[in-house]
């Protein structure tokens, strides 16, 4: 430290001032007030850097959007050559925007949410030759540990954070360990991240708007007390907006000019060539320091868990919807042309929705800001169901089909074959049975009601892998199957498990009979699994049959509540379904408590599968400056100790809760997940009021016991529990695949799991995209075959740009992963 500070007190010192303006959507102004400010500041600054064009280097005008969303206003609402002026200026290192949509809180964001949002500077690029090497995170007092991997497979090599120290829990912000740092992933990747602590408020070094007060921020990088923390000649000052929706001026420019003297130089910085700078001088030495700081302001979305739940289901649902999309638009290649418009606008929502002002606490009215998000997630939903819809109605008519008895397909969108149940909507209840086309051979099926309407439900056996297989009906009752578990009162049993349920619902008793009739459940502070907390209620058999059996709960103390446990034939899952039918204004949380002793907990965060631990107890979460309450779970958390284990898979919820852990206190001794159900975590003053009038809320969980842990095995499970089988009518129409069955895709290696797959976001005459995810904490080499066979590869970033040619070895992509690597490909077809 001590050679470190000489060194900067001998060099020539740099000040890098960047402009902004602090993007507070839907907080400081409404979506036509923040547009009009976007057009505005960017006439402003464009017409500023022609006027300085003739200045010095130093002093010429700069801008620093916080957000690719206001590209997307000013090519919605300017001309083409306009908007090709701006372009330019991004080119020409004037005018800087990062990769996500506006300034997010992505805590508890699905990876594919996180990439998705950052499609369209995606697009950009292809089309104007421009880059984006910065993705930003700032005024939330946190950040999860996978964030930088996404940032950086999508391109992003530079990150700076600057946070508002308000409305936080977050301690000692005022001391971070380090000033600044290549913030590393599990996948090795990094993003060097200037993330200074905050010496006095969110307007000066360390905050959100650095350089709100420029001439002081610059005397105040000369003071002992900053040279001693940051000990580096390049400094960066970044932000001037604050909390101000217009910020126009040129501050920064004169400042730069009287600031500047033979000690030091002062530049209008694009934030970009502050990172070149200090890489270039200081980047070999730096540390990479790799943690997760848990959540804050992302948690206030759970005060609309509903509208939360209904983005996590259209993006899990997109899986299933983009890989029929692929197969159907390999066929009729102008599928997706009269929907480019909606798609492109429902990938930014994806980024748009984790706006980070859900504290709801600005100008803009609270039931403005929920009807928003509200917006928000509708587009997305509403694009999905779509191209749902329509795929697999076209699937339908692709595949060829024989005879006169109904069939129907049944889709696989992951990459392995498995075993599951499917549903097919039918009109009644006639006896019939059900044929494996395949095989020739009867499958359990049995009709099962579902909101009111009725299906067809069998034991789809081995669907192949991104594939399907062809069923048909036929009339009368067929050979008989037993049921596929028991009920004696409330124990409901299969070859697997032997469960007892309360009347409201909760698990108070999971027996495995495969461990030598081993308990799993541990009553912990009052509560079991399942248990949201209620009292009385009453149990009903519901849809028992030869592939599933449900025992539904009913109760109504202290929330309306019906609860389904549902065992499947020959399966190790239980299904949990929860149905709360009412509004509510507390927080409340489900308790999964289990019977394991010295619990190690991990879960899938954002991009990455992390342990709740801190980094000296061997994981993931920082020792300081971090919260410990809330964690996200994403597809999965598992809870293993001993040899043995629980995974919960999570459809519909955002974070959980470990024991009795505070936003200080880390309590990894207790066997105990408490699921948040929704809230206002922090208070009345944060969030949504009363959950925004919602009144009911979808919440479905899974579990399996396994022996050790296993990071596969537990993220295969919950793909399957949430990503069900498709179904629909063969019609044969245009007959294109196979009668009987067909697999698209495989992979050699089962930690290779599939992730997407979806047609090119440039047409189908570019390819077909595919991401892929190692689970493996090793490398892995591994074999991706489709069928047509492959004729050539691209290595792509994640958001679709070609980075270098990949191997194609006869007809197959051949490729490696470092350990926790998810890599994107496109691939042209025969």
């Amino acid at each position: 430290m001590i050679l470190l500070i000489a060194q900067g007190g001998m060099a020539e010192k740099r000040i890098y001032l960047a402009p902004d303006d602090h993007t507070d959507y839907m907080w400081r102004g409404d979506e036509a007030e923040y547009e009009n400010a976007f057009l505005a500041m960017t006439d402003y600054y464009l017409n500023q850097m022609d006027a300085t064009q003739g200045n010095p280097a130093p002093y010429q005008a700069k801008w620093n959007a916080d957000g690719s969303f206001w590209l997307w206003v000013y090519q919605k609402n300017r001309t083409d050559a306009q908007f090709k002026r701006l372009i330019n200026r991004i080119k020409g290192g004037h005018f800087s925007v990062p990769l996500n949509a506006l300034v997010l809180s992505n805590g508890g964001t699905p990876a594919e949410a996180v990439l998705r949002g950052m499609y369209y500077p995606g697009l950009l690029q292809r089309t104007y030759d421009v880059d984006f090497s910065l993705a930003v995170a700032m005024e939330n007092q946190t950040l999860p540990y996978g964030l930088s991997s996404l940032w950086a497979g999508s391109g992003a090599k530079y990150s700076w954070k600057g946070v508002c120290n308000c409305a936080s829990h977050v301690p000692h912000l005022s001391n971070r360990d380090r000033e600044i740092y290549y913030m590393g992933g599990r996948d090795g990747s990094r993003i060097l991240m200037k993330w200074n602590s905050i010496f006095l408020d969110h307007r000066s070094i360390g905050g959100y708007a650095e350089g709100r007060f420029p001439s002081e921020a610059i005397n105040f990088v000369d003071t002992d007390s900053f040279k001693l923390a940051y000990p580096f000649p390049i400094v960066g000052i970044f932000g001037k907006g604050e909390d101000d929706l217009k910020t126009m001026d040129n501050h920064f420019i004169t400042t730069a000019k009287q600031y500047t003297n033979s000690n030091r130089k002062v530049i209008v910085s694009n934030q970009l060539d502050f990172f070149k700078d200090f890489e270039a001088n200081h980047g070999a030495g730096l540390e990479t320091f790799a943690a997760s700081y848990g959540n804050e302001w992302e948690l206030y979305s759970a005060s609309m868990s509903e509208v939360s739940a209904r983005v996590k289901r259209a993006l899990e649902k997109l899986r299933s919807a983009d890989a029929m999309a692929t197969l159907v638009a390999l066929n009729n290649p102008a599928f997706m042309d009269s929907r480019i418009e909606a798609r492109d606008k429902a990938m930014l929502n994806f980024g748009l929705y984790f706006e980070h002002n859900w504290t709801a606490d600005g100008k803009v009215l609270r039931s403005a800001r929920a009807d928003w998000q509200r917006k928000i997630q509708g587009e997305i939903t509403a694009y999905v169901d779509t191209l749902y819809s329509d795929a697999k109605k076209q699937l339908g008519a692709m595949i060829a089909r024989s005879g006169a008895n109904r069939r129907f397909y049944v889709f696989n969108s992951l990459s392995w074959p498995r075993t599951d149940y499917a549903d097919f909507p039918v009109a009644n209840k006639d006896l019939a049975h059900v044929i494996d086309v395949t095989t020739g051979e009867q499958v359990p099926s049995q009709h099962v009601v579902i909101n009111g309407k009725t299906r067809l439900r069998i034991l789809a056996s081995d669907i192949p892998s991104v594939g399907y297989k062809v069923y048909e009906i036929r009339n009368g009752a067929g050979n008989s199957f037993t049921n596929a578990a028991t009920v004696n009162g409330n124990i409901i049993e299969n070859d697997f498990y032997r469960i007892k349920v309360s009347n409201s619902g909760a698990i108070t008793s999971l027996i495995d009979k495969k461990r030598g009739n081993r308990e799993f459940v541990r009553t912990i502070s009052g509560r079991t699994i399942n248990d949201l907390g209620g009292l009385g209620g009453s149990l009903t058999v519901e849809n028992a049959g030869p592939v599933s059996v449900t025992l539904r709960a009913n109760s109504m103390n202290p929330y309306t509540l019906a609860s389904r446990i549902t065992l499947i034939r020959g399966s190790n899952r239980i299904e949990i379904q929860n149905n709360i039918m009412q509004n509510f204004s507390d927080t409340l949380t489900w308790g999964y408590s289990f019977n394991i002793n010295s619990p190690n907990v991990w879960h899938e965060e954002v991009g990455a599968v992390i342990r709740a631990k801190r980094l000296a107890d061997g994981g993931h979460y920082a020792p300081r400056n971090a919260r410990y309450d809330w964690l996200t779970i994403n597809h999965f958390a598992d809870v293993s100790g001993g040899g043995v284990g629980v995974t919960l898979s999570n459809a519909d919820a955002y974070y959980m809760k470990l024991g009795n852990s505070t936003p200080k206190i880390f309590d990894t001794a207790t066997p105990q997940l408490n699921i948040l159900a929704g809230g206002q975590v922090d208070g009345p003053n944060l969030g949504i009021p009363d959950q925004g009038g919602d009144s009911r809320f979808l919440q479905r969980f899974a579990l399996q016991t396994h022996d050790a842990f296993n990071q596969t095995s537990a993220m295969k499970f919950s793909l399957e529990h949430q990503n069900p089988f498709v179904t629909h009518a063969v019609t044969g129409m245009n007959p294109s695949y196979d009668a009987n069955n067909f697999s698209f895709l495989t992979i050699s290696d089962p930690d290779v799991l599939l992730w997407t797959l979806k047609p090119a976001e440039d047409g189908i005459n570019h390819g077909v995209v595919t991401r892929v995810w190692n689970q493996a904490n090793t490398a892995k080499n591994y074999t991706l075959s489709l069928a047509p066979e492959i004729l050539a590869a691209a290595r792509t970033t994640h958001i679709e740009t070609d980075i270098d040619a990949a191997s194609v070895v006869d007809g197959n992509l051949s490729a490696s992963l470092v350990a926790n690597q998810i890599q994107t490909h496109r691939l042209q077809l025969q």
